[in-house]
């Protein structure tokens, strides 16, 4: 009895994701966050929020910034976790820890033999850079890939602790393995330190998954440059100019799968999703092995409580990248999960739980819980429901989950009433 009301409590009301925009894809790339669940079993976005680029409806958050003083010169920002391979044992050598800000890498410090570091960013000391680092030449403007080639807090800068990195990524650099990214933006000195645990994952010949377009690299000179016309467009919050530039882009280089899946996201932005969908497909069918456009079609699956597509798209990502994206396996278990496939389900959500370190999707958290009650485990889903909650005490679905808390604390209660009896 107890498992059916659990089914029909994920079925009637899908959970709520609360995942920001940082996390997605572990910091690569720029996506925006999965929607938040509606009422009645239907999953939509929250109010004033679009997924993709374009207007919204949303209020900005006004940030003055902050600046320096001559008699109070910027505070340092100290940073401290520790680099893990993904079965949990440090790397096999020092490992260089890295800041990045528009596509330009830094080294900052090192870890010692166990994977622990702690640095202070910025000081570089003893620290040998890499080669590629004192060069002008930006790699990925030269592909036409984006950024604008201007390093954020340039060591020695006279910007504010808080703005220096602004944009900026933290990430573990050790060849033959890749790295999860800890977002460095709106970190300010005072904060704590410890930024906990970054994965990597050794890269293997049978992940094909490509997060920039490889098939967009080949594109011609002229198609690059209405590319970036249109990245900068975005950057002024020109819509429309944007939309026209890509489209021309698309128009001199036809297979432009980078812009394709800019085009979606512009359409997005404006609640055109069949259009976006349509753009996304076509930015698949340019470029297979690129997994961004697979992503945004597992929010729009999801927004439409399309269980078995939301499945399948997102079977097809993780085979790509079973590494970068664990919101993507959050989906993939929610979307077993409402088709009854609980042992897929769990899987699914115990590989989003090992590679999101830092806790930043409080779902996982939710959906262990479940599965765990659905197997009668009633300590263990007790304890996810009580990680949510102190991960997301203010969240749309604290209630209900104080709720589920409270239904299986009672069950435990009275089974060890019984066992007294």
């Amino acid at each position: 009895m107890a498992s059916k009301i659990w089914v029909r409590a994920i079925t009637a009301a899908a959970i709520g994701f609360l995942i920001p925009a940082a996390v997605i894809g572990q910091g690569r790339g720029v996506t925006t966050p999965p929607p938040t669940s509606g009422s009645g079993g239907t999953t939509t976005p929250s109010p004033g929020t679009t997924t993709g680029r374009g207007p919204s409806t949303t209020t900005p958050t006004t940030t003055t910034p902050t600046t320096p003083s001559a008699v109070n010169p910027p505070q340092p920002i100290f940073i401290s976790g520790r680099v893990m391979l993904e079965d949990g044992t440090p790397p096999p050598d020092p490992v260089v820890i890295e800041t990045v800000c528009n596509s330009s890498s830094h080294a900052e410090g090192y870890t010692d033999g166990k994977g622990y570091f702690a640095i202070e960013l910025g000081s570089r000391n003893g620290v040998i850079q890499d080669a590629s680092e004192f060069g002008t030449f930006n790699r990925m403007n030269s592909t036409g890939m984006g950024g604008s080639g201007t390093t954020s807090g340039p060591l020695g800068s006279s910007q504010s602790a808080e703005r220096k990195y602004m944009g900026c990524e933290l990430q573990a650099k050790l060849a033959g393995y890749r790295s999860q990214t800890v977002p460095l933006t709106g970190r300010r000195p005072m904060d704590d330190p410890n930024v906990g645990t970054i994965l990597m994952h050794r890269n293997g010949p049978a992940e094909e998954g490509k997060t920039i377009s490889a098939v967009s690299l080949a594109a011609p000179k002229d198609a690059k440059k209405a590319y970036d016309k249109g990245l900068d467009a975005i950057k002024k919050k020109k819509f429309g100019d944007a939309q026209a530039s890509f489209e021309k882009a698309v128009e001199l280089y036809p297979k432009y799968s980078s812009v394709w899946y800019e085009l979606g996201l512009l359409q997005a932005g404006q609640g055109k999703m069949d259009m976006a969908r349509s753009y996304y497909d076509k930015a698949l069918e340019c470029d297979p092995k690129f997994v961004q456009p697979y992503l945004q079609i597992s929010i729009l699956e999801l927004q439409a409580s399309k269980w078995r597509s939301l499945a399948d798209v997102t079977d097809k990502l993780l085979k790509l990248d079973p590494f970068d994206y664990p919101q993507a396996f959050l989906f993939n278990s929610v979307a077993n999960f409402n088709m009854q496939n609980f042992a897929a389900a769990e899987k699914s959500a115990l590989a989003a739980e090992r590679l999101d370190t830092r806790h930043a999707i409080p779902d996982v958290s939710h959906i262990l819980g479940l599965l765990m009650a659905l197997k009668k485990d009633y300590a263990g889903a007790a304890a996810q429901f009580k990680t949510y909650l102190k991960l997301a005490p203010e969240s749309p679905d604290a209630a209900k989950v104080r709720t589920q808390l409270a239904e299986v604390e009672k069950i435990t209660a009275a089974s060890a009433a019984a066992k007294e009896q």
